[in-house]
């Protein structure tokens, strides 16, 4: 339950959230931030979250996420968001920093989440 008490997970949802509702609204940010920011936060909220749910069903905090479910769920993001979501609806685009985005999120997320959680 440590994860879901973490200051950095706490920010990283909050930052996410208000970059979501900022876009709703139509408020002025920097076109960076509305394109790149959420992409780059993609991989650890979601990681953070799986490995939460895991060690609460498992009643443990020993366990953590292998670098090979970290590549696999990063890479069903990448074909997922930036393959086949903008060849079906166009409010999606290809972009490859959102694919390298994505990529640094997850390795940073496998990097840091034994010193962190």
């Amino acid at each position: 339950m440590k994860i879901l008490k973490h200051p950095i997970f706490y920010i990283s949802m909050l930052v996410a959230l208000a970059i979501y509702i900022a876009q709703k609204f139509v408020l002025p940010l920097p076109n960076w931030v509305y394109f790149y920011v959420n992409d780059f936060l993609c991989m650890p909220i979601v990681l953070s979250t799986c490995l939460a749910v895991l060690r609460i069903i498992k009643k443990t905090e020993a366990l953590y996420v292998p670098i090979g479910i970290v590549l696999a769920l990063t890479m069903y993001f990448l074909i997922y968001f930036e393959w086949l979501m903008p060849q079906i609806n166009t409010r999606y685009t290809s972009d490859l920093i959102d694919a390298g985005l994505y990529i640094l999120g997850g390795l940073l997320f496998f990097r840091f989440q034994k010193q962190l959680f």
